[in-house]
C-alpha cells in the first residue's frame, strides 16, 4: 500500500507540474497566436493600382519601453516580453511589408543619459526585430525627444541617427506617399528646430503637390520647378504623434476608446493635440487622403473638414491599456481599406494564472486530506490487525 501511495503521489506532482508548465507556455507564448490569427488584411474595392499589388503596412504605437530612472525591472520584463511576443507573432502570421511605430517608442528618452540611451536602444532592436525585407519606420514622440519646452537639438539628431529618420519627410513605397511629421515642431513659435521641420514641411507640400497635380492642370505645370523632388501622383498619408486638433474625445466609440469618464476631457493645444492652426496648415498644404496618429493610448476615428479622416491608434502596451490593439492597412495610389486586430487581454492572462493557482491549491488540499486519511486508516487497520 506504501509503495502505490508513493506512486499516486509522485503521479500527481508530475501532472500538476506539467499542466503548470502548459499553462506557463500558452500564456506566455500560444495566446498570441489564436488572437492574431483571427485578423485579416483588408482588402481594396476595385482596382489596386495598374496592376502593382496593393501596400501592406502595419501600425502601432506608444510601445513606451520604460527606462533606467522609472522603469522596475519587473515592470520592464513583463510588458516588454508581451510587446515582444505580439510583435514577432504578427510579423509571422501577416507578414507585412512595412512597419509604422507612431511615436513615444521610449518612455524616458527625454531624460535618457547616452548610456541609458544606448540601453534602450539595443532592447527596442531585440524586441522589434524584423527580417531584412520589413521596412520599419519611427515615427518622433514626445517621450522620445522631450515635449516642445524640452526638445534640443541633441536628442532630436540623436533619435534620427538611430532610426534614420528626419522631421519632416515623405517615404514613399509602392506609389503610396508617407507624410513623416514632427509634432512637437509644430508649435509654431518659430523655435529654429520648429522653423527648421516647418519650411522642410512646406518644401515638401510644394514638390508633392506638384507632383499630384501636375498632370491635371498646366497652370500647375508653369508654377511647379524642374529641379523640384517628385513623387508619384497619390494623395499623401500624414503619420504623426500627436492627433490633429480635436476638442476632446467625446465621438470617440468602440471597445478601445477612452472611458467615458475621460472622453470628456478637455484637450489642451500642444500638449495633447496639435494646435488648431498647425492642424490646419497641415491640412491645407497636404491633403492627406488620411491620418494616422498616436499619443492618446485610446482608439478614435475623426472625420477633419468632412473629407480628412484620422485614427488615432491604441498604444500597443499593456502597460497602458488593457487591450492593446494594432492597425493593419492595405494601400494603393489611390485607395486604402484600414482593419484592427486586437492582442490579448492582460486580464484574461491574470484570470487564467489565477485559475491555475486556484485549482492547483483545491487538488494539493485534496491530495494532503487524502493521504492524511490513508495514513489514518492503515494505522487503524493495522492496528486492528496486531489486536487478532
Amino acid at each position: 500500500m506504501h509503495g502505490l501511495s508513493c506512486k499516486c503521489k509522485w503521479g500527481l506532482t508530475f501532472i500538476m507540474f506539467l499542466s503548470v508548465i502548459c499553462v506557463f507556455i500558452f500564456c506566455e507564448y500560444l495566446i498570441y497566436y489564436p488572437a492574431i490569427l483571427r485578423c485579416s488584411w483588408p482588402e481594396l474595392n476595385g482596382d489596386s493600382g495598374k496592376g502593382v499589388p496593393p501596400l501592406r503596412a502595419l501600425f502601432l504605437s506608444d510601445t513606451h519601453l520604460l527606462g533606467a530612472i522609472k522603469g522596475h525591472w519587473l515592470d520592464k520584463l513583463r510588458r516588454e516580453w508581451q510587446m515582444e511576443r505580439a510583435f514577432q507573432t504578427a510579423l509571422g502570421l501577416l507578414q507585412p511589408e512595412v512597419v509604422f511605430i507612431l511615436g513615444d517608442i521610449f518612455d524616458e528618452g527625454k531624460w535618457s543619459s547616452p548610456k541609458d540611451w544606448e540601453d534602450d536602444v539595443r532592447r527596442f532592436k531585440q524586441i522589434f526585430r524584423h527580417p531584412s525585407d520589413v521596412e520599419l519606420i519611427a515615427i518622433i514622440g514626445n517621450h522620445d525627444i522631450g515635449f516642445h519646452h524640452e526638445m534640443n537639438w541633441y536628442k532630436l539628431e540623436r533619435f534620427e541617427k538611430v532610426f534614420n529618420v528626419t522631421s519632416a519627410r515623405i517615404v514613399t513605397n509602392k506609389g503610396v506617399n508617407f507624410v513623416l511629421v514632427n509634432s512637437m515642431a509644430m508649435h509654431g513659435d518659430r523655435c529654429p528646430i520648429c522653423e527648421h521641420v516647418e519650411n522642410e514641411l512646406y518644401s515638401l507640400s510644394q514638390a508633392l503637390n506638384c507632383s499630384v497635380l501636375s498632370h491635371r492642370s498646366s497652370s500647375m505645370r508653369t508654377y511647379c520647378q524642374d529641379d523640384m523632388q517628385k513623387f508619384p501622383h497619390s494623395s499623401p498619408i500624414i503619420l504623426q504623434h500627436y492627433p490633429l486638433y480635436r476638442p476632446n474625445d467625446a465621438e470617440c466609440t468602440g471597445q478601445d476608446a477612452a472611458s467615458p469618464e475621460e472622453r470628456h476631457q478637455v484637450f489642451h493645444e500642444r500638449y495633447d493635440v496639435l494646435s488648431q492652426e498647425a492642424s490646419q496648415r497641415l491640412l491645407w498644404w497636404f491633403q492627406p487622403r488620411l491620418i494616422l496618429s498616436g499619443h492618446t493610448h485610446s482608439a478614435c476615428k475623426v472625420i477633419h473638414d468632412n473629407k480628412h479622416p484620422e485614427i488615432s491608434v491604441p498604444s500597443f502596451s499593456w502597460r497602458n491599456r488593457n487591450n492593446p490593439s494594432f492597425i493593419l492597412g492595405t494601400f494603393s495610389p489611390t485607395d486604402f481599406q484600414l482593419a484592427k486586430c486586437f492582442l490579448p487581454e492582460e486580464s484574461s492572462v491574470v484570470v487564467i494564472y489565477c485559475s491555475t493557482a486556484m485549482v492547483v491549491s483545491l487538488l494539493l488540499t485534496a491530495h494532503l486530506h487524502f493521504s492524511k486519511t490513508s495514513m489514518l486508516l492503515a494505522t487503524s487497520l493495522m492496528g486492528k490487525h496486531k489486536g487478532f
